[in-house]
């Protein structure tokens, strides 16, 4: 009941899933160096304050600390619960724990697709995908921190540009074989 719902139920009986990930666990890097600064902080200030200092302050002190684990904790559940889900026919991000969050955007609608790894990305194996559509921003513009990032990046620019360029070569042979029929017809009336 209060557990998100699984991002392949948003999913209609004639999409075929590619990609389901989650975002690389480097992106909790820079809270948990917050989350560890800040309890080491108040352990500092718990213990350089007097012995007989208020009690008060002290306690005030531990909860502070109690609602930093508390936080921390929130954001790796909220990093657990993510996820990024590719069909054949659009792109899905699903977030939220209380409140399920869900961006989406057609496969049709991308006209360019970047993909950006920093020197970090590199070392930890994660990447950025910027997704551009025709003359506006859509809610997918910017994933950071997708694992994998060749697979990725691979399966995506087949699923983005190859059915598209299989299906120009499907045309183009039709017009030609559309082409040679009215020329042999046009050759046999003659």
């Amino acid at each position: 009941m209060f557990a998100p719902r699984d991002p392949d139920e948003y999913l209609l009986e004639t999409e075929r899933r590619v990609i389901r990930v989650r975002r690389h666990w480097a992106c909790l890097v820079w809270d948990l160096f917050e989350a560890s600064g800040l309890l080491v902080g108040l352990v500092l200030v718990s213990y350089l304050l007097p012995e007989d200092s208020n009690w008060l302050f002290q306690n005030i002190l531990w909860y502070a600390g109690l609602a930093v684990l508390i936080r921390f904790t929130y954001q790796v559940l909220d990093w657990y619960v993510e996820r990024i889900v590719v069909t054949d026919k659009r792109f899905l991000i699903t977030s939220g724990i209380f409140t399920t969050n869900v961006g989406m955007m057609p496969v049709t609608k991308v006209t360019d697709l970047t993909f950006e790894r920093t020197l970090m990305g590199r070392l930890f194996g994660y990447g950025r995908l910027v997704l551009e559509s025709a003359g506006q921003i859509q809610a997918l513009n910017r994933i950071d921190y997708v694992p994998n990032p060749n697979e990725v990046e691979d399966a995506i620019s087949g699923l983005v540009f190859g059915d598209k360029k299989g299906q120009q070569q499907d045309r183009f042979s039709m017009l030609k074989a559309r082409r040679a029929a009215v020329g042999k017809r046009k050759a046999a009336k003659l």
